[in-house]
């Protein structure tokens, strides 16, 4: 059976999206709730999986990671075997933010944070050298004009 939301699980995720460190009185407050109601409603929407992990948004820049690259992959592989050793390769990368499979002309699309162009060429250089890939272009982000992991609930 799926879980359903209702408007106060919608507001209740709205708060958590916000500031997911704000203590439950402070949820149950700003929701017009009461603590157990809130801390019952969070703990059914984890067992159900609409909350996952909960962690902390990062300044990369102020972390000295000043350039993010989207790189767009085309790939003449499609073995079930490239796709794994492909995965594995982006799995242990940390500097791979997010990675896409898509549908079109790029078969891939990463989201790649490092600290410069040099590093992004390391990257890169050691990419190529784990897996064969067709064709790979690089564009640099100039400007983060939006970024948010907040769901429109």
């Amino acid at each position: 059976m799926a879980f359903r939301i209702d408007d106060m699980d919608r507001k209740i995720l709205g708060e958590l999206q916000r500031d997911a460190g704000q203590s439950l009185d402070e949820i149950a407050k700003n929701v017009g709730s009461s603590k157990t109601p809130v801390w019952n409603r969070i703990r059914k929407m984890k067992e159900a999986g609409i909350i996952g992990q909960q962690t902390v948004l990062l300044d990369a820049e102020a972390l000295g990671f000043e350039a993010t690259f989207f790189v767009l992959i085309r790939t003449s592989e499609h073995e079930a075997d490239w796709q794994n050793k492909f995965l594995s390769a982006l799995r242990d990368r940390p500097e791979v933010q997010e990675a896409h499979r898509l549908a079109g002309d790029i078969d891939y699309i990463l989201k790649v944070r490092v600290k410069n162009a040099r590093a992004y060429d390391v990257f890169y250089q050691a990419l190529i050298s784990e897996v064969k890939i067709h064709n790979v272009t690089a564009l640099l982000s100039m400007e983060e004009l939006k970024s948010t992991v907040s769901l429109p609930l």
